[in-house]
């Protein structure tokens, strides 16, 4: 059973940051694309941002120039770095890895931005 593992969330003031990371050590990370989606209370999941298996990236727009994601295809990992936190990015996080039909998906790590 293929299992990602994330960490790096909390509490934080808004306007302040997080890094979230992602490692996925049981699959042939190099292949893959990774993301990250969250899920607000009573909302459907959405994308926030991905990355290729060959480094292009992919944000949705309400990220765009706060959030940023990367690789390391070494460590098998991923990570999100979100600055300018706004209440609204509240929600619980989950790393996702897709090649083709192939899918796995983290336990979510829960990002809070409040004062």
């Amino acid at each position: 059973q293929v299992r990602l593992v994330e960490s790096g969330g909390g509490l934080v003031q808004p306007g302040g940051s997080l890094r979230l990371s992602c490692t996925a050590p049981g699959i042939g990370f190099s292949n893959y694309a990774m993301g990250w989606y969250r899920q607000a209370p009573g909302k459907q999941r959405d994308l926030v941002a991905l990355i290729t298996s060959s480094g292009s990236t992919n944000y949705a727009d309400s990220v765009k120039g706060r959030f940023t994601i990367s690789r390391d295809n070494v460590k098998k990992m991923v990570a999100l770095q979100m600055n300018s936190l706004k209440p609204e990015d509240t929600a619980v996080y989950y790393c996702n890895a897709r090649r083709g039909l192939v899918d796995f998906w983290g336990q979510g790590t829960q990002v809070t931005a409040s004062s």
